[in-house]
């Protein structure tokens, strides 16, 4: 290797850098090893160590502005929208990105699923789809192995992050404690359970001894790489979050009850206007001309009479001839008679269907203008309104909805078309033209001449002085897509053209791309106007400039994109001459970028006769049509000066000529001066009407006989906008004349010129501060070299999230665009728009080409964009998101309180507010009966299988009986001492009980386990082995075909079955009984071992005695009333916890009959619960959330046909949800409602609660009141503080109680911190004082620490001799206006949560449940979520239902619901396949497992989308 012995520290900053850039490409696969060593090599060897740096993958492209310019000169003509070129703006941006490249961040890529991905060897170990709801618990080993790897990789340079961060947004993940006190073991990754299963996984099992662990790390990772993928990506992205924000967050006091939005405060250094006041600016006096006509109908009138013969309009057909020519006499006699049918020949005579003064659609393509000319003066002279409209082309054309609503608010009921146009409409398949959407109920007319009905002789048109009534209706898309019709009247129309005629627009001929504006003027002054539509352009660029040469033409109206055009093709004629041009009017001349599209046309024409002074910029609006217009100069007259100005003054709104930093300058051009006889000013566009100085941007406002009206049938608007009265500073009005607002910002230049510089339609307020959306997309666009996107087909908007505006840029991708091309481009934008325009951007999306909606003429449809951005149907195939850049308004993280606050001071302090200590107690137990189990004989159990048929039924005395044949069984074969730790390994089913018992007569300890599912025994097996090994079992009860699947080949493959301890069948049993039955000397001796895995993956075991036993089962009799003449349907997994409490205990000791239902039948027969409770007349059952979400996901849409069959629920009177979790009350809810119809009580559904150290907490009893829900505060529960809203309130999460406290059973509220009681403000750790809790945790080397904590705990203050255990949820406890039994007022548990679960963030406490309940919100195709940490990012998994297009949606909608609700920033997305998040058998989401699984890299992710 050249580095040996090379002294890395010695070499120079930038030498290191990019030696740890070339290793960071390495790792991920940018550079192959060849290629790495030789450019080492190369940066070790040469001699001046301070050379420039390479260019990277990230940033590549031309670094030098020569090699731009020598670039830009090779490229193909007609591949730039040049609306938006500008050679200063393209050198700015190289300069920028090269700026960036020195200090270059990797950005990690996202990944995208690929079906060519070679598996690797880890994916051979993925078990099969057949999993159901068994046990996963994976191997040990290799878990051990790799949180050593993983521990160590955590230790890098960066590690310094989590030390900084630990004290204020630890997460359970990263936290270096347990909320109980106990050693956290670092995060193991795991083996991926088989998809769609749904299983218990515990990564760790309290009581593996460390010595165990520390020797199992030098296995290998089964093939997992040591840095895996996902985090080196992680890592790449926490280096690339180091950057600090900007602008940087100020200190201030936040009260910990109220969460403060931070309101960036203003900056000193911000440019403030310094100018005086404006003074209103008036145009040149309107002059008065002899002769002129009335109206416009009038002046059609006489040259219809008098130059009959002379051409009015030309168009030309596809190839850029001439198509027809329309005459001022075939213009006149066609109108009068379409005025004609249209007001006599379409009704009946008494009634018409049309009155002078309705509304009309004029529907007609851009290619015949002649048919669109015909129809508009034919309303002028039948006195009704036109509204024209674009041709819709399908039932959901962008924007179709809002045309509907146009039409809708104008009246309009007709629409006016053409014969081929109609037929190009979309029909039903009867042939009827297709209800568009949001339209009104339309009746279509053709306006072909062979439909029209020539007026009789003495019908002549009323034409009318023009006056202040409706001309026509022109319509204009607002910036949030609302279409409004602005209406002109007759007397503006008069007055446009006579002010158009006085600049010098009565020139013989005019060369047309549009078609309204200078319609008027054209008729008025009898010119000759040749139009040039968009599909000619397309086909034949230079058509319009070859018509000014052909027909020698003074004025030609056009657009930047048709200069650009003509430009680029211009080397085709060579002989073309435009001399002849007086005015070539650029009609988006307002356009800042418009300057270079007209001196790079100037550049190429000026040698074919254009002269620089007939360049004639012009600014319109809708409301005030046109607003100013350069005129004409003089034969070699200078042209108007240009203004530079800084775009940081321009965000701010002020002028500030740019001298220094020529990276962020725009120039623009002026476009002239206002029109003759108007008044404009400059005004604040938000807010009140005030006054601009004269440096100062705003919008301009005009004041005209000549623009619109009025927005036609919506008053309110047209207050705000034609009717304005600018106000000065001291907010007095300056006069009394209405200005109309046009939408254009800009400033009043020297000599009265006006300078636009943005539309307020494109303008994006971030942060206070203003950007123009056009001046984005230059920044884009002028990213070399754009391989990547489509140039013109770039969308830029903002969207509102959390309380600011956001930028989004969208754009679409080429075909041949590689994904790495993609991302670079995308990277290398946001780093330009970074430093030009000194703004973050928050999404930027590559979608497929040709699917962004389009506007009629080809543009994109920035609203309907938005509107899918929104809704997540914009389907994109890349997409960036950057919410730690842009987002800088978060609220200052939370400062703990310090810990020299003690409990004591706590405690006063809540008694002087008034608040009482949070705790609850159950009713009095009474006096303990007989402890012996042995002894009930009234019960009876019957286990049914899914077709509702008793499997097996048995009394207590055949149970007896089995159970006595199983203990002489065990002291026959099994060769067992009193005390030792049998399995029984058993399907649910009386077997499972009787082998309990048997194990008890016996004088063992039974262990019950799941069995492991015989499909998927390489994910089940090794659970089964874990708790056999960590229980040091001595033998294994179980059934014959289970012995066979455990000694199996199979099972072979996944544990070494030579180990197993000695098995024992029961299915065969000798006749004879064990001469005396065992009974325990003591009630404390262990009656059994309770197994199970937390949702965190730990797996424990805990100790149940004969007393704590017996205690339990009283309690639950006492609380639900169970007697001997009852009947429970129970349908739980009968493993661990209260399930197995109620399936194999409660039942003897009460002496009631059980209908046990395993929940694995359901698989195969939904309704057999349900059915089971209709036909036995069942009072009392339970069951699991995952039995409840199966009967109401699977059986919600068939309460009809249960109902037919005779299903009848009314019989039901509490149905209790056993659980370890917070009640899920939309679930609870969803299932009360669903089956109402069946006769189920609503009042009949509740929960109950318990933990591992003690397995029954609250139960619902009878007796009790109904449970009550609270809606709590979410910020306040973010604190640790309680506060109770109204239902409805923002930021509420409702919970329910979770069951009535059970008797004997005490409960207190603690800070888990100072393990001091809490006031029931407060939310704190559930304890628990009760004589049934558990004795301990069951270990192998017995941690007594952890004992002591957990279950013999004492307050720190107040109690100090009452002993304790510590469930490790949070809850509080609220006291009801309910009466209990007693008649006391009834004191309510309400859990939040598991404390080892929730994630510490900016120094706030979450709930996972809470974030994934928004993400599930957000869009139709989430399935499923879960949310975790790492390295104090969090990450968000979600479940996509839908198809794979739209994965990417996801992204920003996940990120905007997480940081709208939350207020916090979503590190990591990952969009994986339904079924993969791991669920246990109890319907637990095992988030710590899937965080391994997405750390190996073991997930098979649609898409992993890295924040920025």
């Amino acid at each position: 290797m050249a580095d040996r012995g090379v002294d890395l520290s010695a070499l120079p900053k930038e030498v290191r850098d990019q030696l740890a850039e070339l290793d960071l490409e390495l790792s991920e696969g940018d550079i192959t090893q060849k290629g790495y060593e030789k450019k080492k090599a190369k940066l070790l060897l040469s001699p001046g160590h301070s050379a420039d740096p390479s260019p990277s993958p990230e940033a590549p492209g031309p670094s030098t502005s020569s090699a731009s310019k020598h670039h830009r000169a090779h490229r193909s003509g007609g591949a730039r929208d040049e609306r938006y070129r500008s050679d200063i703006h393209t050198e700015a941006v190289q300069a920028a990105l090269a700026k960036h490249k020195e200090e270059k961040m990797a950005l990690p890529m996202p990944t995208k699923r690929r079906s060519a991905f070679v598996q690797s060897p880890i994916d051979t170990c993925t078990p099969p789809d057949t999993s159901s709801a068994s046990e996963d618990e994976g191997s040990l080993r290799r878990k051990a192995a790799l949180s050593a790897v993983l521990a160590q990789s955590l230790q890098s340079p960066d590690y310094w992050i989590n030390r900084s961060v630990q004290s204020s947004s630890t997460s359970s993940s990263a936290s270096s404690t347990l909320s109980h006190g106990e050693p956290k073991t670092q995060p193991q990754p795991q083996l991926q359970p088989a998809r769609g299963s749904r299983v218990d996984l515990p990564p760790a099992v309290r009581g593996m001894s460390r010595g165990q662990s520390r020797s199992s790390m030098l296995d290998t990772a089964d093939g997992v790489p040591v840095s895996s993928r996902v985090s080196t990506k992680i890592q790449q992205l926490l280096n690339t979050l180091k950057r600090p924000k900007r602008p940087p967050l100020s200190e201030f006091f936040v009260d910990d009850s109220e969460e403060i939005v931070e309101v960036p405060q203003p900056d000193p250094n911000t440019p403030k206007p310094e100018g005086r006041q404006i003074i209103p600016v008036k145009g040149e006096p309107l002059g008065v001309v002899s002769n002129w006509p009335p109206a416009l109908q009038a002046a059609l009138a006489r040259w219809g009479a008098t130059q009959a013969k002379s051409p009015a309009l030309t168009a030309l057909d596809i190839t850029g001839k001439p198509l027809y020519t329309l005459t001022y006499g075939k213009l006149w006699s066609r109108s009068l008679k379409l005025a004609y049918t249209l007001l006599n020949k379409l009704g009946t005579k008494t009634e018409p269907v049309l009155q002078p003064g309705d509304r009309v659609a004029l529907v007609y393509p851009n290619s015949d203008p002649g048919m669109f000319w015909v129809a508009f003066y034919g309303c002028l002279l039948a006195e009704v309104i036109p509204v024209p409209i674009e041709v819709p082309l399908s039932r959901q054309d962008a924007g179709s909805q809002q045309i509907g609503f146009l039409l809708g608010s104008c009246g309009v009921s007709l629409a006016l078309t053409s014969e081929v146009c109609l037929k190009g409409l979309p029909k039903t398949p009867n042939g009827e033209i297709i209800q568009f959407k949001g339209w009104p109920r339309m009746k279509w007319v053709v306006t072909d001449t062979k439909y029209l009905t020539k007026p009789s002789k003495d019908w002549q048109p009323h034409i009318p002085t023009a006056n202040t009534d409706t001309a026509y209706i022109e319509y204009k898309a607002s910036k949030e897509g609302t279409v409004m019709g602005v209406a002109v009247s007759k007397i503006s129309m008069l007055t446009h053209c006579q002010a158009l005629s006085q600049i010098e627009c009565s020139n013989l001929y005019c060369i047309s791309r549009l078609i309204g504006l200078f319609n008027f003027g054209i008729v008025m002054n009898r010119i000759h106007t040749i139009t040039v539509p968009y599909a000619v352009m397309k086909a034949c660029p230079m058509s319009w400039v070859q018509r000014v040469h052909i027909h020698k033409a003074r004025v030609a109206l056009v657009k930047c994109r048709d200069l650009h055009w003509a430009m680029m093709a211009h080397k085709d004629q060579r002989d073309t001459n435009l001399s002849s041009i007086r005015m070539l009017i650029v009609a988006d001349g307002a356009n800042p970028w418009s300057v270079s599209s007209c001196d790079a046309f100037l550049n190429v024409f000026q040698s074919h006769g254009l002269k620089p002074e007939v360049i004639c910029p012009c600014a319109t609006s809708p409301e005030a049509l046109t607003v100013a217009i350069r005129r004409p100069g003089a034969r070699g007259a200078p042209l108007p000066a240009r203004a530079i100005l800084s775009m940081g003054g321009l965000s701010h709104g002020v002028i500030r000529v740019n001298t220094e930093d020529k990276n962020s300058a725009l120039t623009v051009q002026d476009v002239g001066h206002i029109m003759p006889g108007a008044l404009m000013c400059i005004v604040k566009p938000d807010g009140s009407p005030q006054l601009c100085k004269t440096d100062e941007i705003g919008e301009i406002v005009i004041n005209s006989r000549a623009g619109g009206t009025m927005y036609y049938g919506l008053p309110g608007v047209t207050k705000n906008t034609f009717e304005v009265i600018p106000v000065n500073q001291a907010g007095a009005p300056i006069g009394e004349i209405p200005f109309t607002r046009t939408g254009l910002l800009g400033f009043v230049g020297p000599g009265s010129l006006v300078f636009v510089v943005g539309k307020i339609e494109g303008l994006l307020m971030v942060s206070g501060r203003r950007h123009n959306a056009d001046d984005l997309v230059a920044t884009a666009l002028a990213v070399e070299p754009v391989k990547t996107v489509y140039r013109g087909r770039i969308a830029v908007f903002s969207v509102t999230v959390f309380y600011d505006e956001r930028i989004v840029i969208v754009a679409e991708q080429r075909p041949d665009a590689s994904e790495e091309d993609s991302f670079q481009w995308m990277s290398r934008v946001l780093q330009a728009i970074d430093s030009i325009h000194q703004v973050g951007l928050y999404c930027l999306a590559l979608v497929p080409a040709n699917t962004l909606p389009k506007t009629p003429l080809g543009g994109i449809h920035i609203c309907e964009t938005k509107q899918n951005f929104l809704e997540g149907n914009l389907h994109p195939c890349n997409i960036l998101m950057c919410p730690h850049t842009c987002v800088t308004n978060l609220p200052k993280p939370r400062q703990k309180q310090p810990v020299d606050v003690g409990p004591a001071s706590m405690l006063v302090g809540n008694l002087v507010a008034g608040k009482r200590i949070a705790q609850a107690i159950g009713r009095e137990l009474g006096v303990v009966e007989d402890q012996d189990l042995i002894r009930k004989v009234m019960f009876a159990t019957q286990t049914l299988n899914h077709t509702g048929v008793a499997v097996c039924t048995a009394t207590c005395a055949q149970l007896h009986k089995r159970a006595e044949k199983i203990t002489a069984t065990l002291m026959e074969r099994g060769g067992l001492n009193t005390g030792d730790n049998v399995v029984l390994l058993y399907p649910p089913g009386i077997d499972l009980i009787a082998a309990f018992y048997g194990c008890l007569y016996a004088g063992v300890i039974p262990v019950t386990v799941r069995p492991p599912h015989p499909q998927n025994l390489a994910a089940t097996l090794p659970t089964v082995r874990m708790i056999i090994d960590v229980s040091k079992a001595a033998c294994i009860l179980t059934t014959q075909p289970l012995m066979r699947i455990l000694r199996s080949r199979e099972a072979a493959a996944s544990v070494n079955v030579k180990t197993w301890p000695t098995i024992i069948d029961t299915d065969d049993l000798p006749r004879k009984r064990p001469p005396h039955i065992y009974k325990p000397p003591t009630a404390e001796m262990l009656a059994y071992l309770d197994f199970s895995v937390s949702t965190t993956g730990m797996l424990t075991g805990v100790k149940m005695s004969h007393a704590a036993v017996s205690t339990l089962c009283r309690s639950i009799k006492l609380q639900c009333e169970l007697y001997s003449s009852r009947q429970i349907a129970i349908c739980l997994d009968p493993y661990c916890g209260l399930g197995f409490v109620l399936w194999c205990l409660s039942s003897v000791y009460s002496g009631h009959q059980s209908i046990l239902i395993p929940p694995l039948e359901l698989e195969s027969s939904l309704p057999v619960w349900l059915s089971t409770l209709s036909q036995y007349k069942i009072r009392d059952t339970f069951c699991s959330y995952s039995v409840m979400e199966l009967c109401t996901k699977g059986l919600g849409t068939q309460t009809e046909m249960l109902k037919a069959r005779g299903l009848n629920l009314s019989c039901v009177r509490s149905c209790v949800v056993i659980a370890e979790e917070r009640p899920r009350l939309t679930l609870t809810q969803s299932f009360s409602k669903l089956f109402k119809d069946l006769g189920l009580s609503p009042r009949a559904v509740s929960t109950a609660f318990g933990s591992r150290v003690n397995l029954a907490i609250c139960l619902q009893g009878t007796a009790g009141p109904d449970p009550s829900t609270v809606y709590v505060d979410m910020k306040s529960l973010r604190h640790d503080r309680v506060r109770l809203v109204e239902r409805g309130a923002p930021q509420s999460l409702p919970l329910m109680e979770s069951g009535t406290i059970l008797p004997g059973v005490r409960v207190i509220i603690v800070n888990p911190e100072t393990r001091g009681p809490l006031g029931d403000s407060h939310l704190g750790e559930i304890w628990v004082s009760s004589a049934h809790s558990a004795s301990g945790y069951y270990t192998i080397y017995g941690e007594e620490s952890l004992q002591a904590d957990h279950f013999n705990t004492r307050l720190s203050f107040g109690e100090p001799h009452t002993l304790w255990a510590r469930t490790g949820y949070l809850g509080f406890i609220k006291r009801t206006e309910l009466l209990d039994a007693s008649g006391d007022r009834h004191d309510a548990l309400f859990v939040v949560g598991s404390l080892d679960e929730t994630l510490e963030l900016r120094g706030l406490r979450y709930h996972p449940i809470d974030i994934e309940t928004s993400v599930s919100r957000a869009h139709r195709s989430i399935a499923e979520s879960a949310v975790f940490t790492w390295t104090n990012l969090l990450v968000v998994v979600a479940e996509l239902s839908g198809s794979e297009q739209e994965a990417l949606d996801l992204v920003p909608l996940v990120t905007n619901v997480v940081l709208e609700e939350h207020h916090l920033i979503v590190g990591v997305v990952v969009i994986v396949d339904p079924g993969v998040i791991p669920i246990n058998s109890r319907g637990e989401k095992q988030r710590m497992h899937l965080r391994d699984s997405f750390l190996a890299d073991q997930l098979d992710p649609i898409y992993v989308a890295y924040n920025m």
